[in-house]
């Protein structure tokens, strides 16, 4: 989950190599550092904390070198500080490894070199394979790069490194397995590396994504050349980044998950753009299309996931099962690996991720595709690795996600489920083509119905402020809101540290509703849709016993807003589209709430963005 950037060419390195680290930071922010190759040899500066602090730390000092390696941490094996702050020299220092991942054997390897006279500085894993390379490099005799491919076959667990070679200033070797890396390729063999594309975007947009169980030699006369540990040459494949500069700055809001929030109805709309004709009330989803017999001959549909994207799919469970009339089992990722499950060929697998890097969702799939499953993906990252593993899927394109707490994926997630459930609903003769047509009418309104979402934000602010020294909230919801609860809660709890649950609004009288009183709040989504007759009962055994009452209410509702405390207000939409406007209430809210709380809104404790480790 670390973010690494590497960098060399004719440029001073540190410039680049900082402002990159700044946009990985949402990756890991326990600690950073940069190491640079200079005339003198490799320096290197590390610190406990975010990059700002490794800024002050060198604020002054000389930093030139047209190469180097910088990291920003989210701590596995050792606790933040500055000794467990990457880059870490081998032993001889003559190597310097920047690393994201888990070396799962690093224990036996670690004991190993103990025994060959190793002393280790650090509790990382990470220390533990750059001295294993530095051994088998002394021992062989072959050069670094033959060296690295050697030790990385007795490596067992995930990766992605990049390293300096002290007696080699004009190359950089990097190495990827299981770990997402992404190699810029410039004029003039110019070259970079990062765990993302979004420190390469100012640089060029050309770029190689490294595949599993390949290495790359990055040099400044012989060019990029890769190869595979199995010792395969590989010819580099190299792609244009769809990506913009301008997507990935503030762009004048406060924080990027403000910014996040506010750009639901762009997000939403382009992930539907290009895929739907109105006219004819056709739906034009390639990876649909592709395998659409299999797909709708499945007898079920398995939908794998973690957080918030799993909390997309418990949406899509309710939509498929409703318009497409498949039996659908929605799975964390992390469980559905580990428990042995009953998979067959006719089963397919729907894998949601945000990052495309998800280490538990990879895990799922690639068990599901050696039972025989079909899998499909849907993710927002182009390139990134769950599009590679899967057999067929589609793109979210909401654009690069900065914020920690997932927003805009959410609901680009939902729409291009929405789209998948409509298409499967029509292929199997479950939804007649004037229904199909209807909701694509309703679904292409959604953004306009967004706009009109975000323009409560002064009222969700007003709430946020009585609300933001609570010590617990109850999320609920019925039907399809449901899921949307989980995301209410689940928000609160990653920004503001608030203790928060979400639960089905007739489960809470099964055990919830001993925890209310008049201190708690609870916020409900009442919508006027088939369920509404029995959330205001729900709402009615919360007043009765004190608790305050805060209601997502569809416009125009008397009845809710004499009841409740306080009421914010959507548009009215067709029943299984409500979570597109139901959620966006309560992303403010969180993020209103953390902000008065004095939270790092796009930065939250113990969090980070892309989970690439178990």
């Amino acid at each position: 989950m670390c973010g690494i950037v590497g960098y060399l060419g004719h440029r001073e390195a540190y410039p680049i190599i900082i402002k990159g680290l700044k946009r990985l930071e949402y990756r890991g922010y326990d600690s950073a550092g940069v190491a640079l190759q200079t005339e003198d040899g490799i320096k290197l500066h590390k610190c406990k904390g975010k990059v700002s602090n490794l800024e002050e730390m060198v604020a002054g000092m000389e930093l030139r070198g047209t190469s180097g390696i910088g990291h920003t941490r989210w701590a596995t094996h050792g606790p933040p500080n500055d000794v467990n702050a990457h880059p870490h020299f081998s032993e001889s220092e003559e190597l310097c490894i920047i690393h994201n991942g888990i070396i799962e054997n690093y224990s036996s390897l670690k004991n190993e070199l103990i025994n060959r006279g190793y002393e280790f500085k650090s509790d990382t894993d990470t220390e533990v394979l750059i001295n294993l390379i530095q051994e088998v490099h002394k021992k062989t005799g072959s050069d670094l790069y033959e060296s690295i491919r050697l030790a990385l076959n007795e490596v067992v667990g995930a990766y992605a490194i990049v390293i300096l070679n002290k007696l080699n200033p004009d190359e950089l070797i990097a190495a990827k397995m299981g770990s997402p890396l992404v190699v810029g390729v410039g004029e003039d063999n110019e070259f970079f590396f990062a765990s993302d594309a979004t420190p390469i975007i100012e640089y060029t947009k050309n770029v190689v994504y490294l595949e599993d169980g390949e290495i790359a030699s990055v040099d400044r006369k012989k060019g990029l050349r890769i190869k595979t540990i199995k010792n395969q040459e590989i010819n580099p494949v190299i792609q244009e980044l769809e990506m913009n500069l301008e997507a990935i700055e503030l762009g004048g809001y406060e924080h990027f998950m403000l910014k996040e929030i506010h750009e639901q109805p762009k997000s939403v709309l382009d992930s539907m753009r290009g895929r739907v004709d109105l006219l004819s009330g056709k739906i034009v989803l390639g990876g649909f299309k592709e395998h659409e017999q299999r797909i709708r001959n499945a007898d079920r549909i398995i939908i794998v996931a973690c957080g918030t994207s799993w909390h997309a799919g418990l949406v899509a469970e309710y939509l498929i099962e409703d318009v497409a009339r498949v039996p659908v089992e929605v799975e964390y990722a992390s469980e559905f690996r580990y428990r042995n499950p009953v998979i067959t060929e006719k089963d397919v697998v729907v894998a949601i991720s945000q990052s495309g890097e998800t280490a538990d969702t990879l895990a799922a799939i690639k068990m599901a595709k050696e039972k025989g499953a079909l899998i499909y993906g849907i993710c927002n990252v182009i390139g990134s690795s769950i599009p590679r593993e899967t057999h067929s899927g589609s793109y979210t394109h909401a654009g690069p996600e900065i914020g920690v707490a997932s927003t805009k994926a959410f609901t680009a997630q939902l729409t291009v489920l929405t789209l998948m459930a409509l298409s499967l609903g029509y292929s199997r003769g479950t939804i007649s083509q004037g229904k199909m047509q209807r909701l694509l009418m309703e679904l292409e309104q959604i953004p306009a119905k967004l706009e009109k979402v975000l323009k409560t934000d002064k009222q969700v602010r007003y709430i946020a402020e009585i609300f933001k020294d609570a010590r617990n909230m109850l999320y609920l919801g019925r039907g399809v809101n449901f899921p949307v609860a989980l995301e209410g809660a689940l928000k609160l709890k990653e920004i503001s540290y608030i203790h928060a649950e979400g639960y089905p609004a007739a489960e809470m009288k099964h055990g919830p509703i001993a925890l209310i009183d008049e201190e708690m709040p609870v916020i409900v989504i009442a919508t006027k849709d088939s369920s509404y007759e029995k959330v205001v009962s729900n709402i009615q055994e919360v007043k009765a016993r004190g608790g305050k009452i805060i209601a997502i209410i569809t416009e125009g509702d008397t009845q809710v807003k004499e009841m409740a405390d306080y009421t914010i207000e959507i548009p009215e939409t067709t029943d299984i589209l409500v979570p597109f406007l139901s959620v966006v209430p309560l992303q403010l809210l969180s993020y209103h709430i953390a902000v008065m709380r004095g939270c790092n809104v796009d930065q939250p404790r113990n969090l980070a963005k892309s989970v690439t480790v178990e």
